[in-house]
């Protein structure tokens, strides 16, 4: 047996040839807001919520602040190394 018509807006993208894949594009609307919490409710069901959970999905978050506020941080530590008087 057949598998039933799916309309094009309702598939995967793991589903979609790549002939449609312009047309799905053009169906699905991409809303940033969506896609990060749909990110953030995956990180939370993988590795928070979870029965027998360790260390790894607050490593995770962890690691994840102190890059990011390295990245906003650069400029400021990189002016006051080039600032210091190395003797």
């Amino acid at each position: 047996m057949a598998d039933k018509p799916v309309v094009l807006a309702e598939k995967r993208l793991l589903d979609v040839m790549l002939r449609e894949l312009p047309a799905w594009l053009g169906h699905r609307g991409f809303r940033p807001l969506r896609a990060i919490r749909r990110g953030y409710d995956l990180y939370l069901n993988k590795y928070i919520y979870v029965k027998k959970g360790g260390i790894g999905g607050i490593t995770m978050a962890v690691a994840a602040y102190v890059a990011v506020s390295y990245v906003f941080c650069y400029e400021h530590i990189k002016e006051h190394d080039m600032q210091r008087k190395y003797h």
